[in-house]
């Protein structure tokens, strides 16, 4: 690999004489998360012509965990599915000069970057492509082996900024951009600053450009996706408008000016709520969001609809401690074994069976390894694995004809896993009449462990490799410049925005969400939920209900072990949740919303958590279906 072979560290270093090249950037993104659709990024190419940029953001901590245990067994370190993604948006993007630029590198970019070219030469097109990443260091230098220079050892990763995209836009002016685990909102703002001309301390600008990341970070779940909710009358859509959502684009102007946007004649909502939404979507403290590039402070963030394809985002501003001292690291480090397992029963009973099987599965592994029961949780799919019935509820349910027993346990060794996974399969002819459907499995559970780290601790590198129409691939110096052209701008059509013209009524019994709509997310063993009313005024109303003792009586029950706990059990769930979860409640000014943090309430979070739902996305309708009584 040739190119900038310059370690350089993440302490900030002023641009030497940036120069603006365009007044506005057009930056789309092409994918939300690892899971997202390659001909929704290929469509969003084919009607927004005027795309500079095109982002893949596929990274999580999820992903990362996977890409880990993937490359420590002899895989791939990065995304696997990175050659669907480039046969599908190369030969286009190509063709336009869009840049693509993406995180799918993960633990092992330089794979990638050789992967996309290998995908390149098949499809016979030339191209250029760079890697941004970080570099393990000692007091000798690069620690990690000759090999494999780029990989850090132990699986670690940090979250770096924008900077190592601008140092690849100004070095190679490349046509694909691979990175390491690069911040989300950094992505996008990698060409903002490049193109237009900013620096690393025109911090006002770079808050803008981070809210506009931000805020495309998570593809659809901008322009409808994640949103749509039958029944809900501020939140309802037809299915085919659904089919034919769009993924977002930004146009940014040199003065931070941020517009996001959909194709026009496209599905899906972009409005004041969903943006509003996005806006909260894991945020912690909306007065100190804290990017690898700048804090924000979005407590005064607003949007104005210009139609219903494009929506002007104001109001974020560089927070009191503008740049972060430190970076986040992770660090994988083992948990211990997960082992689970599912049988179906239906018809007269079903719900008394499901509770003779937990109880037997639960005996039988305490015949072996005593003690081991305590490390299971179990639940009813069709009945409460969402908990968003109450104890009632589920008596009243107990005539339900179809459910799914599912009993999740993390333990300590592998022996106690795999024991665990026979005790489950047992029921075919030890457990009760008519289960069946049973599977069951068991892995080691790798958790990241978080640090923060000093900037001058942190390094990075970048390169570059190319490929040519003969389908080798070479090394080059020697980059002709992109052939982008600017795009002829349509004015925007007035629209009014979308919330409810009247306030919730007061002193009667009702479902929250008659009165808001809510997203809910994951930070590592932390929840993030936001409340946006449909009637702006009703916050203040919300704010005297909504308070830290009502949501943990309303969250409690996901720390249920099973689905039907004695006194004993509740006696003890309720002291450690006094005890360990925390409820942080912040008002969003301009928005007239409120965001929730509850502490140490997913299980452990995403990468070992028991729970069917491990990052806690349902909880938002688990809130919202709460019976509430305004003043």
């Amino acid at each position: 690999m040739e190119g900038d072979e310059e370690i350089h560290s993440c302490v900030i270093k002023l641009r030497a004489n940036p120069q603006r090249r365009r007044d506005k950037v057009y930056i789309g993104c092409g994918a939300g998360f690892g899971g997202d659709r390659p001909i929704a990024a290929l469509k969003l190419l084919e009607r927004v012509k005027e795309l500079n940029y095109l982002v893949l953001e596929c990274l999580a901590e999820r992903t990362l965990v996977d890409r880990y245990q993937a490359m420590a067994s002899g895989g791939d370190g990065f995304d696997p599915r990175i050659s669907e993604w480039m046969s599908a948006l190369l030969p286009l993007a190509v063709e336009r000069g869009t840049c693509v630029i993406t995180n799918m590198g993960a633990m092992d970019p330089i794979g990638a970057q050789d992967k996309v070219l290998e995908i390149a030469s098949s499809l016979r097109l030339s191209i250029t492509v760079a890697v941004a990443h970080e570099v393990a260091m000692n007091t000798s230098g690069p620690s990690s082996s000759s090999q494999r220079p780029y990989i850090s050892e132990g699986g670690i990763s940090t979250y770096l900024g924008a900077a190592p995209i601008v140092r690849c836009l100004e070095m190679y002016k490349p046509q694909v951009i691979i990175t390491s685990r690069v911040a989300d909102a950094a992505l996008f703002l990698g060409p903002m600053v490049y193109e237009l001309g900013w620096n690393w301390d025109d911090l006002e600008l770079l808050a803008q450009g981070s809210l506009a990341g931000h805020l495309l970070e998570c593809g659809c779940q901008l322009t409808g996706g994640y949103f749509m909710h039958p029944g809900d009358k501020q939140r309802d859509a037809s299915f085919l408008q659904l089919l034919d959502l769009s993924l977002p684009f930004a146009e940014v102007s040199s003065d931070g000016e941020v517009c996001v946007a959909k194709p026009d004649a496209t599905g899906g909502v972009l409005n004041f709520s969903t943006c509003a939404e996005q806006l909260l979507y894991e945020i912690g403290d909306p007065s100190a969001y804290i990017t690898p590039d700048v804090v924000l402070d979005i407590r005064d963030v607003t949007f104005k609809s210009f139609s219903s394809s494009r929506v002007l985002c104001t109001g974020t501003k560089a927070s009191v401690q503008s740049v972060p001292k430190t970076l986040l690291r992770l660090v994988p480090k083992e948990c211990g074994w997960k082992g689970w397992g599912e049988i179906s029963y239906g018809g007269h009973g079903c719900v008394k069976r499901a509770r003779a099987a937990e109880f037997l599965v639960r005996s039988w592994i305490e015949e072996v390894y005593p003690g081991a029961s305590s490390c299971i949780f179990s639940y009813i799919i069709g009945l409460d694995s969402l908990k968003a019935s109450g104890h009632q509820d589920i008596i009243a349910m107990e005539s339900s004809a179809d459910l799914r027993l599912r009993m999740d346990g993390l333990f300590e060794h592998k022996e106690e896993a795999f024991q665990f996974t026979k005790e489950f399969t047992a029921l075919y002819t030890n457990g009760p009449a008519g289960g069946g459907g049973i599977s069951t499995g068991y892995k080691r559970e790798i958790i990241l462990q978080k640090q923060l780290v000093e900037r001058d601790n942190i390094f990075w590198r970048t390169g570059v490799k190319c490929s040519d129409t003969t389908g080798n691939i070479r090394n080059q110096d020697d980059i002709v410049e992109d052939h982008l052209q600017e795009p002829v701008l349509v004015k925007a059509i007035s629209a009014p925005l979308e919330n409810a013209s009247a306030p919730a009524p007061a002193g009667v019994k009702i479902p929250l969400y008659e009165v808001a709509h809510s997203r809910a997310g994951d930070k590592g063993n932390d929840l993030n939920f936001s409340i946006i009313p449909h009637f702006p005024e009703d916050v203040e109303r919300l704010k005297t209900i909504i308070t830290p003792k009502w949501v943990k009586e309303v969250l409690s029950p996901l720390l249920n072990p099973s689905s039907f706990p004695d006194t004993d059990a509740i006696v003890k769930r309720d002291k450690w949740v006094e005890e360990n979860v925390k409820v942080e409640i912040y008002e969003v000014r301009g928005i007239h919303s409120l965001n929730f943090v509850v502490r140490n309430i997913l299980d452990g979070g995403v990468n070992c958590s028991r729970r069917i739902d491990r990052h806690g996305k349902t909880i938002s309708d688990v809130i919202l279906s709460q019976q509430v009584v305004l003043p």
